[in-house]
Order: structure tokens, then sequence, then C-alpha cells
């Protein structure tokens, strides 16, 4: 039987402004209308985050989700996929707020602390659309990303009892040890969902030879116990993905990581990316998971079984 690769789309994210693109999900209607379009577009899992509507601001309150997430549901399948990193600038406490009230069916988990350079995209524009836009790019300058033992053993305290699993996100190879020193203490079970990003200033780079590297040390690591995805940031978000699906992994697209649907040109909606990335897929011969599938695939507690 061919082999079912799950593709997750990340909509909006944190890191993307509105100036950069006029079809980035700001509202909650755009939001859950970008979501729904991905899943009818393929994607089995619909990974979350909220902004402010007006400014288009990246916002972590239980009262921002409320917006799209019942949306959402009623319309389509999917899988949710509720972010806990939300923003470097906020506690974690703030950040694991959301999926502790919605109690999802996946909640992401980034998985060390890391520096994260956005501030390379400040010099591309010479006119914003909001003030708060490169003043947050600018910052990261001197910005880390926190997310020490202590926080990651918080998160997984709080959202472990509700059924919720996670993603986790691995930024570099170290983020692959500390997740095996936390199944080795128990307090994360397999099947693990390791999300590996590639091409963010701060993390492991989007080389083939960076891709090969993170899968060796995963498959040394974790043995069968996983479920391999991977996310190219920018430009490197097709290349990435081909790579991965070629070598028996999962892909990640969506705004949140590229806003490219070609050299030079921007997507005009996540459902774009989508059918792009599963043109690939299906080319090589898979075929891509529905989100029961996907359920299935990573032991997932079912959408009857989330708060929302």
């Amino acid at each position: 039987m061919p082999r079912k690769v799950i593709i997750t789309c990340a909509v909006t994210g944190a890191i993307h402004t509105p100036t950069m693109s006029p079809h980035l999900p700001i509202t909650p209607q755009e939001i859950a209308d970008a979501a729904v379009g991905a899943a009818e577009a393929g994607a089995a899992i619909i990974h979350l985050h909220a902004r402010n509507p007006e400014t288009g601001e990246p916002v972590q309150t239980v009262e921002a989700f409320a917006g799209f997430l019942p949306l959402i549901k009623q319309r389509c399948n999917a899988v949710v996929n509720i972010t806990t990193g939300g923003s470097p600038f906020l506690p974690v406490e703030e950040r694991v707020g959301p999926a502790a009230a919605y109690r999802p069916e996946v909640a992401s988990m980034n998985i060390g602390t890391m520096n994260l350079g956005l501030f390379p995209m400040v010099a591309r524009y010479k006119d914003w659309k909001f003030d708060w836009e490169p003043r947050a790019l600018e910052a990261s300058r001197s910005l880390f990303f926190k997310n020490t033992f202590a926080d990651i053993e918080y998160a997984l305290a709080t959202l472990s009892e509700s059924g919720t699993r996670f993603e986790f996100e691995c930024y570099d190879t170290a983020h692959l040890y500390t997740l095996r020193h936390f199944l080795d203490r128990g307090l994360v079970k397999t099947p693990l969902f390791i999300q590996t990003v590639f091409g963010l200033l701060g993390g492991i780079g989007a080389h083939a030879d960076d891709v090969y590297h993170m899968k060796r040390t995963a498959d040394r690591l974790f043995g069968s116990d996983y479920t391999w995805s991977v996310l190219g940031a920018g430009r490197h978000q097709m290349p990435v993905a081909a790579i991965a699906a070629a070598m028996g992994g999962n892909v990640r697209v969506g705004l949140e990581d590229s806003l490219w649907g070609g050299p030079g040109r921007l997507a005009t909606s996540n459902a774009e990316q989508v059918r792009m990335v599963r043109s690939i897929i299906e080319g090589m011969g898979l075929e891509i998971a529905s989100p029961d599938e996907a359920r299935e695939i990573l032991a997932l507690k079912g959408g009857d079984k989330v708060n929302f």
C-alpha cells in the first residue's frame, strides 16, 4: 500500500506581518477561511496562531482563539493544532493558556531555547502598515526565544492530562537530545510527532545535508517511535518538503513559514501552498493522509474530545 503523507498547514503564525503580504490571514474569519481552504486542499492538520484583528499583531489569549476555533470545527474535520509558541515576547504561562483552555488534539511544543533572528526582514520594506511591525522584527536582534527545561516541564504537565499530544518543534540537533531527555524521564510518550525546522536564523540551515543530519540523529535517538515531519522557512519551503517526502517524512507548509508561491511571487492563499506540496507528494507516487488517517498515525484522542 502507498505510504500516507501527513500535510500540516500553519496558516498565519507570529513571524510575518501584514505589510509583507495582503494574503496573510488576520481576522478570525480570515483565519477560519484559510484553515478550511487548506483542509479542503488536502491538509490533515491545521496549526493555529491568533492575531489582533485590527493591527495583525500576534496575540496569545484564550479569547482571541474563540473567534475561529468553533468555525473551523464546524466546517471541516481537520486536526486542530494550537500553538504554545505564540510569541517569544511572552512567558510560558501565557503561551500555554489557549491550549490549556481548549484541550486540542495537538499542541506545538518548542523544545529548546534559541536565538531567533527576524531582524534581516526589516531592510526589505520601506513603508509599514503598522508601527509595531518593524519594532517587533528589530527587537529580535537582542532577543532569545526562551524555552528552558522548567518551561517545557510546565507546558507538558499542564497539557498532558487533557490527552493533548504534541508537535515537538526542533530547530537543531540539540533539541532532539533534549526531547530524548524528556522521553527518558517519562514526561513524554511515544509515538512522538517531531517537526524539524530548517532555515530560520538561529537554527539549523536548510541545506540537504542539514535535513539528512536531523533525520539520522532522530533515527538514532528514537528508532521507530516517532513520526517525522519538516518545515522549510521562506524559499526553502518546497525544496525541504520534497527532500523529506522522498526520505519517508511528512511535511508542513503555510503562510506562517513562507509567503511564497514561487520565485518572486507571493502565494495567494494557504490552500495554494497545500496544493503545491500535494503535487510534489503525489508526483512521487505517494498518497496524502486524511485527517482520520493522521489521527491513527499519531495516536490522537479524536476531535470529539476537544473543548471547543
